[in-house]
């Protein structure tokens, strides 16, 4: 299962699901039914029989964890040196402007630890250490809230309706 944060489970939840699954195996060897064990344990009985097919493949060993479908590329020390060369900004890395973007990080992780990322998996490395897309910190000085006030009573209702 996976989260909008781009995680999986916590070794705590792998633990709890590893447990239930070993439950579901003692009682396989005892010749219960796949839905009363379902319904005992409260997980569905698609999930029983997948596990009972395991079970019967490779016995109790087979439903154990498997551990993370993958570890991270980058060590916890090496991201923080990827955030100790982030924190330096863009124009120390020969950009001109002060913007960093996922092919900028991916350029910068590349050249500092010899390492490939596709674009998405600098965008799921970040969420994974926490970080987000920013949103500017203070409003520009230039902006017209009376301007933007007036656009979305008169502008955006207009644009809204036209898509129905």
């Amino acid at each position: 299962m996976r989260y909008p944060q781009g995680g999986g489970l916590t070794a705590e939840r792998q633990q709890f699901r590893q447990e239930l699954r070993l439950k579901a195996a003692e009682r396989f060897a005892l010749g219960e039914a796949s839905s009363v064990i379902a319904k005992d344990l409260r997980v569905s009985v698609r999930s029983v029989q997948r596990w009972r097919q395991m079970w019967d493949e490779g016995g109790p060993r087979a439903l154990r964890s498997q551990g993370p479908a993958s570890l991270p590329r980058l060590s916890e020390k090496q991201f923080a040196q990827l955030e100790a060369e982030l924190a330096k900004g863009p124009a120390a890395h020969g950009w001109e402007d002060q913007r960093w973007t996922l092919a900028r990080i991916k350029t910068v992780i590349g050249r500092r630890f010899h390492l490939t990322y596709t674009i998405q998996g600098v965008r799921k490395l970040l969420v994974r250490n926490g970080w987000s897309c920013q949103v500017p910190a203070r409003r520009a000085m230039e902006r017209d809230d009376d301007a933007v006030a007036g656009w979305v009573k008169e502008v955006w209702p207009c644009a809204e309706d036209s898509r129905r």
